[in-house]
């Protein structure tokens, strides 16, 4: 139901339908008051957050990634605002929708993907020009408008040129699996810049086949593909289309196209004509108008932000079910888990179910929990445990008093 413009956020926008729903946001259709634009209104409500470091620099930087950039082809951040409870991102609204519910619907013609892939290396290479790199580039990350033109959005992911290491390279794990390049499953270190070429490669090959080039039920052989580089090309794809792909989806990255050389290939550069993007002016106006709201505590993450409980409170056993975050990486935590186990006495068994995920049954089977680990971010973990049978009552003590705390336990750091 839309806010009367007095009863309005901020006295600015009516806040309307419910457009999509994260796991720590939500996306409503709003109008600006003023000037009756629709505008989209992403809400991070902080009680979702858990006083976490990485949660809070992931915002920080999708805020001021987001407001350096102004491209056609990339959807722009208007505003940020806050209340002590929630920020709001105020965003252009893209009416048309994820590209990815198009070309679900079948694949395109070579003339259409082509058409939608030189509008997102447009945007991809502006990006690399200011130093962003997007990191998760898929077809549910890519709007379109009403006039059918292409937007890049989601960049909580993306990283910029200061976190490249001293070897030059990136370091983060993070991105789709299918989309994922095969440098960054090495784990070796990474180019920002080649890594989006080859998700762009991959949506690409979403769009003129309609299926992903490296699949496979089973997530370790699909990484298997991925690292091989084992992919065909359909028969009804063009031989230039086929050429492409063997430099778009190179496994090597140094040997990988780079987005200057695409714009001379044969088949890219059909009726590819350059963008031109907002001057950098404005982007540094957007920035310091950004900067005045952090000055006064707006979205001061250093101290103005009541970071309290992302998955809050302590396991009931009524509730059958309860979630934390961590800053450590999987394997840590259920080595930590398994300590615990091995020091308590009473007949607790551990059996482990998968590489990150274990059941715990108590003494003559009194109650049993499975607790699984989930990679959120390269630094962030989700911990479930949930009752599967029997009265969890005896193991909800033994999780809360001494399981919870050894995994939220902060990793220690070294100057």
């Amino acid at each position: 139901m839309a806010l009367s413009p007095e009863n309005a956020l901020f006295n600015k926008y009516e806040v309307g339908k419910l457009l999509g729903c994260g796991a720590f946001a939500k996306v409503y259709h709003a109008r600006d008051v003023a000037t009756g634009r629709s505008v989209a209104i992403k809400v991070i409500n902080k009680s979702r957050l858990n006083n976490n470091v990485v949660l809070e620099n992931n915002i920080k930087r999708e805020i001021s990634i987001m407001s350096r950039l102004r491209h056609p082809n990339i959807v722009k951040l208007y505003e940020v605002l806050a209340t002590k409870r929630k920020i709001f991102f105020v965003l252009e609204f893209v009416k048309g929708g994820e590209l990815f519910a198009k070309v679900a619907k079948g694949r395109f013609s070579e003339d259409l993907a082509r058409k939608y892939f030189q509008q997102l290396i447009s945007a991809v290479s502006y990006c690399h020009s200011r130093g962003v790199y997007h990191r998760d580039l898929k077809p549910e990350n890519l709007l379109l408008d009403e006039n059918g033109d292409l937007k890049v959005s989601d960049f909580g992911l993306s990283a910029l040129g200061d976190h490249v290491r001293s070897d030059g390279l990136l370091h983060t794990l993070c991105g789709t699996p299918a989309y994922v390049a095969p440098e960054i499953l090495a784990k070796r270190g990474y180019d920002g810049a080649k890594v989006d070429v080859w998700s762009c490669g991959i949506v690409l090959f979403v769009l003129t086949a309609g299926y992903l080039p490296f699949n496979d039920p089973n997530l370790m052989n699909m990484y298997k593909k991925i690292y091989k580089g084992e992919f065909r090309c359909p028969k009804w794809m063009s031989p230039d289309l086929k050429r492409f792909f063997s430099r778009l989806l190179d496994t090597n990255p140094e040997s990988r196209i780079s987005i200057e050389e695409m714009k001379l290939d044969p088949w890219f550069r059909k009726g590819y004509s350059e963008v031109k993007s907002e001057s950098i002016g404005l982007v540094r106006e957007e920035e310091r108008k950004l900067q005045n709201l952090n000055a006064f505590d707006i979205i001061s993450f250093s101290r103005g932000l009541d970071l309290t409980g992302l998955f809050d409170g302590k396991f009931v056993a009524s509730e059958d079910v309860d979630r934390l975050t961590a800053e450590e990486q999987p394997e840590t935590v259920m080595e930590r888990v398994e300590e615990v186990v091995k020091a308590e006495s009473g007949g607790l068994q551990l059996r482990k179910t998968k590489e990150c995920g274990m059941e715990l049954e108590g003494q003559n089977g009194d109650f049993v929990v499975s607790l699984d680990v989930y990679r959120l971010t390269d630094r962030l973990v989700v911990v479930e445990v949930k009752r599967k049978a029997g009265d969890a009552t005896a193991f909800a003590g033994l999780w809360n008093d001494k399981i919870r705390p050894v995994i939220q336990r902060r990793p220690e750091t070294t100057n």
